[in-house]
């Protein structure tokens, strides 16, 4: 009995860190941020909301595994550590919990509509052929994530169709963070990409046009939002600054600076600070 209930909690242990639990939370709560403080308050306790979270989350669970299960051999040199299909849990019950989440979420799309059933199917596809073709090309991989997260956050919007400006540019946030995030992660595992035929753009470009690249990015990034605030939701300077110009500085600062993986470890990790500020700013919206 103690056998049997240590191997099911190691097993569920190991489902949690597969289909990264803790970004599913995240991304649960971003749609609830969005609903709740740039849509409106009341729709915090629609049950629909629920079930447009739920929906996403398995998608993005299914997303993850899919992704893992066509990279064992590239984590096992660049994160060995976070192994987990072909130790923890086999292969062929990787692929029947990736069918088996995105199947619910496309379901639960379908209940809710037509267009977020079609979200959802298109989520699921564009995952598929990341994981299996697009993340080992240059830019393109970078983009499809970068882009399916942005749509994580306005599909709150598709569903509740209010047309609100401040959706997108939140989601624009979350594409542009992401795509940013990307790029530096493809510099932390150049190693292992590069022992594997990938073309990402620090194997094609090199990591010190990889780094300007980044830059060139994040500045872009900067005069979207001065830009879109100016002509469509004016909000106090003071706003942006703490919560996006000065961390996005810091990260350009240290990006320069950086020339080792540990380096860029903490660059992507510092990302993801980013983006939770750019969460929490929706309570001041």
């Amino acid at each position: 009995m103690a056998v049997a209930t240590f191997i099911s909690r190691s097993f569920i242990e190991s489902l949690l860190k597969l289909t990264r639990f803790g970004n599913l939370i995240i991304i649960a709560l971003t749609q609830y941020f969005t609903a709740g403080f740039l849509i409106a308050m009341h729709t915090l306790n629609d049950f629909a909301l629920l079930l447009l979270s739920l929906s996403t989350v398995s998608i993005a669970a299914g997303g993850y595994i899919i992704n893992d299960y066509y990279d064992v051999k590239i984590d096992y040199i660049n994160k060995p550590e976070r192994v987990v299909i072909g130790k923890k849990i086999t292969r062929r019950y990787a692929i029947l919990f990736h069918i088996m989440l995105s199947s619910i979420g496309i379901l639960l799309g379908y209940y809710l509509s037509w267009k977020i059933a079609a979200v959802n199917i298109v989520s699921v596809f564009l995952l598929w052929l990341y994981s299996n073709n697009l993340k080992r090309l240059p830019f393109v991989g970078n983009f499809t994530v970068a882009f399916l997260t942005g749509l994580a956050v306005f599909v709150v919007d598709i569903f509740y169709q209010t047309q609100n400006s401040l959706v997108v540019i939140y989601a624009l946030f979350a594409f542009f963070m992401t795509l940013v995030r990307e790029i530096i992660k493809d510099v932390e595992d150049l190693k292992g990409d590069n022992s594997f035929g990938c073309k990402t753009l620090p194997i094609v470009w090199g990591i010190r046009k990889t780094k300007i690249f980044i830059n060139v990015i994040v500045v872009i990034f900067m005069a979207i939002v001065i830009v879109l605030n100016q002509f469509y939701k004016a909000l106090p300077f003071k706003y942006h600054m703490v919560f996006l110009f000065l961390p996005l500085l810091w990260l350009s600062y240290r990006l320069v600076r950086a020339d080792m993986k540990k380096d860029f470890t903490r660059l992507s990790t510092f990302c993801k600070v980013i983006m939770m500020l750019g969460i929490l700013s929706m309570a001041f919206m």
